[in-house]
C-alpha cells in the first residue's frame, strides 16, 4: 500500500520536477557546481517537504512543511533565471520549468488552503 502522500497529484509533479532539473544540471559545466548543487536541492526539497509533512500528525506541522515546500518552489525561480542568463538553458526550457513551478505553487496553496478551512 503507497503512503498516503504518494496519493497526491502534486507530490508527482514535484518529484518529476526534481527528476528534470537533475538531468538539466548534469549538463552543467564544472564550474557552476554551486548552481547545480543549490538546483538540485532546493527542487528535491519540495517533494520531500510534501512527503515529510503528510507525515506529521498535527495540522500545523503539516502546514509547516507544506510551507516550506512553497518555499522552495520559490526558490528555484531565481536559479531557473540566472541559468538562462548564463546559458544554461534555453528560453523555452526556462519558460515551461517556470510554468511548472506556478502549476506546483498553486496545488500546495491548495494543500495550506485545505488545511485552513479543515481547522475553523
Amino acid at each position: 500500500m503507497p503512503f498516503m502522500f504518494e496519493k497526491l497529484h502534486v507530490y508527482h509533479k514535484a518529484v518529476d520536477f526534481a527528476d528534470q532539473i537533475s538531468a538539466l544540471t548534469e549538463n552543467f559545466p564544472g564550474r557552476y557546481g554551486f548552481l547545480t548543487d543549490q538546483f538540485n536541492r532546493a527542487s528535491l526539497s519540495i517533494a520531500a517537504n510534501i512527503a515529510e509533512g503528510n507525515g506529521r500528525f498535527t495540522k500545523a506541522d503539516r502546514k509547516n512543511f507544506f510551507t516550506i515546500a512553497r518555499g522552495s518552489v520559490h526558490e528555484c525561480v531565481p536559479l531557473l533565471e540566472v541559468g538562462r542568463r548564463r546559458g544554461l538553458l534555453e528560453d523555452a526550457k526556462h519558460q515551461a520549468l517556470s510554468q511548472e513551478l506556478e502549476v506546483i505553487a498553486k496545488m500546495i496553496s491548495g494543500l495550506i488552503n485545505g488545511l485552513n478551512k479543515r481547522s475553523r
